[in-house]
């Protein structure tokens, strides 16, 4: 029997992270398609949320002049833990996700990236449950994002939260599903996925079908089980068909970021539609 293979029409579409000042050297690229899913990676640095950040706006936005694609941004995340005990800390850290709201509405965005919370997710023996803490680190996330939600809705902004230590999916799908917020979904870094996967996590495949609809964000990078290299994708250990096979089975259209070095990323791009699984 004949296995029909994909066109290239029915592939998903590849985008990239960026800083302001790479825009320039992949501008064509990034229009492509009707423009490539664009996440610009500026909004997570305290010297720009502290400063005049209208300079980089408008450089942005005369790169981008016809651009016609999703635009994000990467919020702050250094030191941010949203589920800090700590009340004082966590108006701090809504503080700066405001000011970061602030910068990707400047900018036309409409996705910010933040990152979990949970520091611990169990392991293969032991279940992050109510019992070791959950409950607790959830009302705290809830208090800490509580009054940016409707910022976020203003603006057309949604919050897509990112796995970064998270073993499994269950506690951050907990957050996002208990949220129960329009502008608030998971976001998956492959790379971590990977990661986490050698000490008992799922791959990242499983990662996308839990997620299901509540996926909004990818981020595709690679690794060697080691370290959060970003390498480009068949670079490191991740199974990319199976992953790429469970994004074409997912009811959701997540935005699918390459989160490489700048001058990886064509290349990434180019092995990707090589492999047959995106453009």
């Amino acid at each position: 029997m004949t296995q029909t293979l994909p066109t290239s029409a029915a592939l998903p579409v590849l985008g990239a992270a960026l800083p302001i000042e790479g825009l320039d050297e992949h501008r064509d690229w990034l229009l492509e398609h009707g423009g490539r899913d664009l996440e610009i990676q500026d909004g997570f640095l305290s010297e720009v949320l502290d400063g005049d950040w209208s300079p980089r706006v408008a450089q942005a936005k005369g790169v981008l002049e016809g651009y016609g694609g999703r635009l994000g941004i990467h919020g702050p995340y250094d030191g941010y833990w949203m589920a800090t005990s700590d009340p004082a800390l966590r108006r701090f850290i809504a503080g700066r996700y405001r000011q970061a709201l602030a910068f990707a509405a400047e900018l036309g965005a409409s996705h910010m990236v933040i990152h979990s919370p949970f520091l611990f997710f169990g392991h293969p023996q032991v279940a992050h449950t109510p019992a070791t803490g959950l409950t607790q680190q959830l009302e705290y996330a809830h208090d800490t994002l509580r009054e940016l939600l409707p910022l976020a809705q203003e603006a057309g902004i949604t919050l897509v939260i990112e796995n970064i230590r998270d073993t499994r999916p269950e506690p951050l799908l907990e957050l996002v599903r208990s949220l129960d917020h329009p502008q608030v979904r998971m976001s998956l870094d492959v790379g971590h996925a990977h990661l986490m996967q050698q000490i008992g996590g799922p791959p990242p495949s499983q990662w996308i079908q839990a997620a299901g609809p509540w996926l909004g964000h990818v981020h595709l990078q690679d690794n060697d089980g080691f370290l959060d290299r970003h390498w480009s994708p068949g670079q490191g250990g991740v199974h990319w068909a199976s992953v790429f096979e469970a994004l074409a089975q997912s009811p959701a259209r997540p935005r699918l970021i390459l989160e490489v070095r700048g001058h990886q990323i064509r290349a990434a791009a180019a092995w990707l539609e090589q492999q047959g699984l995106a453009i």
